[in-house]
């Protein structure tokens, strides 16, 4: 195996930032998330995870798709081609290259893909980090992954004494892992790559999406949601969450542009229809809608969980609904009959 040594890892960086965006997780306004690399960047790999996941560099919070105008009967649409550079996502773990895959699924398995998420992700090239000491809230392990690697990533970076362990595992990162090599900022190892520790937090998620079927109108839902703030926060923060809004912003009467938002199953607004009727009219529905779909409507349709133990959720709830419990309660409620 070829081994980064941790005195290249800027010169690593510099290298692919010159032909590639390259995003890292970064220390921006106290808060780690993913940032454009620049020497003046102050990196953050020791998050598990990073505070703020990637989904933004694949699924902007705001984006503009097409203008259009209307005069009288004469009526146009334009799409609003934006450049995409090469993007390279450095330092990405096991939970999020996870939750990319459930995007994947909802914007390209599918026709009509959607466009802008397609141009975006086929630019995009994914060095995974290893994560080895779990923080306090992951429970990755129990939804069916290894924090250690993944298997759907483009380079593997293991944990090594002073410095990572690269392994490429697709066309793309041996491009990477050969660029760096011809620089001389690879050396060969025989060094075991780190073992992960074990998550601190531990749910057993098997059958509670079959028995989810039969607690639509399960008083538990009642309970749960009593304490519920729907302030978004799990949702915004959660890498698989996918809604949004399609709004104008106008210019005139006649002519604008058509934006698309981050928005959310736990704002009543989101599910209003024109007529004024709103199918989630309470706090109930809301949150059961958000763990339906995490636990029931997702693994039906895809065939995976869209919960991937990140554990963002379970952190920053100002009310402490975490997902952990409800898997877990769900599995000891008693169902008529």
């Amino acid at each position: 195996m070829k081994a980064l040594a941790k005195k290249n890892l800027a010169d690593a960086l510099a290298l692919l930032a010159g032909q590639a965006t390259v995003w890292v997780p970064a220390k921006v306004a106290g808060v780690t998330r993913f940032a454009p690399w620049s020497p003046a960047v102050t990196l953050d790999l020791e998050a598990t995870p990073p505070a703020v996941s990637p989904k933004e560099i694949l699924l902007p919070e705001t984006e503009s798709l097409y203008r259009y105008s209307a005069y009288g009967m004469d009526v146009t649409f334009e799409a609003v081609e934006q450049e995409v550079p090469p993007t390279i996502i450095w330092g990405i773990h096991s939970c999020d290259v996870q939750a990319i895959l459930c995007q994947d699924d909802v914007f390209l398995s599918r026709e009509p893909q959607d466009a802008a998420y397609a141009k975006r992700r086929a630019a995009t090239t994914l060095v995974a980090l290893a994560c080895t000491t779990p923080g306090p809230d992951c429970f990755c392990t129990s939804m069916g992954l290894e924090p250690a690697e993944h298997a759907s990533t483009d380079v593997q970076l293991h944990i090594l004494t002073d410095g990572y362990g690269v392994e490429a595992r697709t066309a793309r990162g041996e491009e990477i892992v050969a660029r760096l090599a011809e620089k001389g900022l690879l050396v060969e190892t025989i060094e075991p790559p780190a073992k992960a520790q074990a998550c601190t937090r531990a749910v057993n998620p098997e059958g509670i999406d079959k028995k989810l079927v039969e607690m639509f109108e399960h008083p538990y839902w009642d309970e749960l949601a009593a304490t519920c703030l729907n302030c978004g926060a799990c949702t915004f923060l959660c890498p698989t969450c996918h809604c949004f809004d399609l709004t104008d912003h106008r210019r005139n009467a006649h002519e604008g542009t058509k934006i698309r938002c981050w928005d959310a199953c736990m704002f009543t607004e989101y599910t209003v229809m024109a007529g004024g009727h709103n199918p989630r009219p309470g706090k109930k529905e809301r949150v059961r809608q958000r763990f339906m779909h995490k636990l029931r409507y997702f693994p039906e349709r895809y065939g995976k969980w869209q919960c991937t133990g990140c554990g963002r959720c379970v952190a920053r709830c100002p009310v402490h609904i975490e997902i952990t419990d409800v898997i877990k309660e769900v599995g000891e409620v008693t169902l008529d009959g």
